[in-house]
């Protein structure tokens, strides 16, 4: 397995949180792992379109690591791979939810680009 030269200096459990379900990829396959339950690889990166194999895989293995998404092989021809969210990753689509809430909230709609309504994470709009 691979090993960084050096080791994350995280000092804070929120360092650790955002290290494990931060960054653009890692919580949009939790998302679409809580919407879909399982999913096969192929299924997952069509589902997120514009990401690229290289990092798909390498944000697959490192939620696996982290035990967010289990990784489950078939034995059969051709071979069979299913992702799907573990409960440690389960547990963590209510915090996505609630960033998403807060994101819509408070985001400024001054790009040419306005923040859609997220159907992943189930954020509706603000409106509870």
């Amino acid at each position: 397995m691979y090993k960084p030269k050096l080791e994350k200096d995280i000092r804070c459990p929120l360092e650790y949180g955002l290290d494990v379900f931060g960054g653009k990829w890692n919580s949009r396959i939790i998302c679409v792992l809580a919407e879909k339950e399982t999913l096969r690889y192929g299924e997952l990166r069509k589902e997120l379109s514009n990401v690229t194999d290289a990092v798909l895989s390498s944000a697959l293995k490192a939620l696996i690591g982290n035990e967010i998404v289990s990784r489950k092989s078939y034995d059969e021809i051709p071979p069979r791979v299913e992702y799907s969210l573990t409960e440690k990753g389960k547990s963590v689509v209510p915090i996505l939810q609630s960033i998403c809430r807060w994101a819509g909230a408070y985001h400024k709609d001054d790009s040419e680009k306005p923040l859609e309504q997220c159907k992943k994470c189930d954020y509706n709009g603000g409106k509870n």
